[in-house]
């Protein structure tokens, strides 16, 4: 099991940390979340770029399903601006 826990700080008007760039939505600002799991890493503290999107990452890429064309087209805008896309949460999970 593995319960994320996720809000919202309103535009993240705190962040020092400008988004990456990607379409005309998003994504936008850093948004907070801890993971509670057997398979999360301990005391570890995860860099990895997600946004709230990325759990359903997770979901698609443990149950093998086939993304969202949402997800697709996010992805491949930020690939057309340089970045990456978005992460999966796997690096913050260790899995057996």
């Amino acid at each position: 099991m593995v319960i994320v826990i996720t809000y919202d700080e309103n535009g993240g008007w705190w962040d020092h940390v400008a988004p990456p760039k990607g379409d005309k939505l998003g994504p936008s600002s850093r948004i907070p979340a801890i993971i509670v799991s057997p398979y999360a890493k301990r005391g570890f503290v995860d860099h990895t770029a997600y946004d709230t999107a990325s759990i359903q990452r997770l979901l698609n890429k443990r149950f093998s399903l086939t993304p969202l064309a949402g997800l697709t087209a996010r992805d491949q805008a930020l690939a057309g601006q340089g970045e990456a896309p978005m992460g999966d949460l796997t690096n913050a999970l260790q899995f057996p």
